[in-house]
């Protein structure tokens, strides 16, 4: 017959393996609830949804010429207006490549090739390039249908998008070191939905990353990674309503 616990006596003490596991337990959850929170915090930052565009402080630049400013980053786009010589811009920022960038201008918004716009550049009136635009701190900016939607309601053409987009594109970019080896890819879908991706591995330790986001709104994100103890993940995915669905799990490696 087991004995009955006096009134007032403590319970006996767990055995030090259980504590330890319990212990274990508690760190693995404070690590997932972390990985949880900087997932979702790096998601809103990073993705725009139901149509609004990230914005970016402008950098002040000039025309060279005459020049149209287009609906997109191409000359396949629509012409929005007309910049004349020497026309004041404001610069929002330039694609990957930097060879179009988003120009503010007489109240239009719109694309214009970088080699028709000039910055001043160490006290110089100096032209676009490639390693200019990131040394006078011009982003990096996507275009996609948020933008179309965002700028260009009352144009005729609005309708279009699927006619005018009509792209893909995909960038990869891998690497290794002596310490560990990492990949990236980015891949924009023909109706301005995308996706971005990396992941690499570092003195054993592996880890992977991907943002996914429809052209109309909605997205996901999820992270990973596992080190010699203990993988884990988690994601947030977010509809095209605003409805969201985190998960998260991990386990401890044998």
């Amino acid at each position: 017959m087991n004995a009955v616990q006096r009134k007032g006596s403590r319970p006996a003490a767990a055995p030090a393996g259980a504590r330890a596991a319990k212990l274990h337990r508690v760190v693995g959850w404070v690590r997932d609830g972390l990985l949880i929170a900087i997932l979702f915090i790096s998601f809103l930052l990073f993705v725009s949804f139901g149509g609004v565009t990230k914005s970016f402080a402008a950098t002040g630049g000039i025309a060279l010429s005459d020049v149209n400013l287009r609906a997109g980053p191409s000359t396949r786009y629509p012409v929005v207006s007309v910049l004349p010589r020497s026309a004041s811009l404001s610069i929002y920022g330039c694609i990957a490549d930097q060879s179009w960038c988003d120009i503010g201008w007489g109240g239009y918004r719109g694309w214009v090739a970088a080699s028709y716009v000039q910055v001043i550049y160490r006290g110089q009136p100096t032209v676009l390039t490639a390693a200019v635009v990131p040394a006078v701190g011009i982003a990096t900016v996507a275009f996609t249908v948020a933008y179309w939607d965002a700028h260009y309601h009352a144009q005729p053409w609005y309708g279009q998008w699927n006619r005018y987009y009509g792209g893909y594109s995909r960038s990869v970019a891998v690497g290794c070191n002596d310490n560990g080896c990492g990949a990236a890819a980015v891949t924009h879908g023909p109706r301005g939905g995308g996706r971005h991706v990396a992941g690499g591995c570092q003195d054993g330790n592996c880890g992977g990353a991907s943002v996914t986001h429809g052209p109309r709104g909605g997205g996901r994100a999820a992270i990973g990674g596992c080190n010699d103890d203990r993988c884990a993940g988690a994601s947030v995915t977010r509809g095209p309503r605003g409805n969201t669905v985190i998960r998260h799990g991990g386990f401890d490696r044998p």
